[in-house]
């Protein structure tokens, strides 16, 4: 099997545009389950550099539910991975190697809710900030071998340290970030 290949780019102005349809997508396939539905990640910020995958957090009534939908989420691209290291997500991938999208579901009130808007917002609030996040993404896969769990790891420290910041500033308390 191939090695899916990582790249951080620069923003891409296409971003919120393949927000909305897959988020149009996934409103008609989930239908009533689905409470809100966000668009999250780097390539919510703009001028952010990312991964050219467009992460989408969806807000369910019912996570059990998707449990469910795993057949009619393949059928439109999606491979269902469960939890994947997260209690209480659904998670599904779209593209395989060549990864396009990247779903994180969670029943409505769950903390890490919180935790991905609070952190995408900060990012939006302070430019500088999501200009220091995107150079370090840019140097980190340079040296991760293409490795996605190192890749993760080592911008792991930013991220908590700036969760912390951004659930500070927003006054907010999430067990997710106190669980860490």
């Amino acid at each position: 099997m191939r090695k899916r290949i990582l790249e951080v780019v620069d923003c891409n102005p296409q971003w919120p545009v393949l927000y909305q349809k897959e988020a149009d997508l996934l409103i008609s396939i989930l239908n009533k389950n689905i409470s809100k539905i966000h668009h999250i990640g780097s390539t919510s910020v703009e001028h952010l550099a990312a991964k050219p995958i467009i992460d989408i957090l969806v807000e369910v009534n019912d996570i059990n539910l998707l449990d469910s939908c795993s057949d009619i989420m393949f059928l439109h691209g999606y491979k269902a991975k469960g939890e994947n290291g997260i209690a209480g997500r659904r998670y599904f991938q779209k593209g395989g190697n060549n990864r396009t999208h990247h779903i994180h579901a969670f029943e409505v009130g769950n903390p890490r809710i919180v935790d991905h808007l609070a952190f995408r917002d900060y990012l939006k609030k302070h430019s500088n900030i999501a200009k220091k996040y995107g150079e370090l993404k840019k140097q980190i896969v340079k040296v991760c071998n293409n490795d996605s769990d190192k890749y993760c790891r080592s911008k792991a420290d930013f991220i908590t340290y700036h969760l912390i910041e951004a659930l500070r500033e927003e006054k907010i308390c999430s067990m997710a970030v106190i669980k860490r």
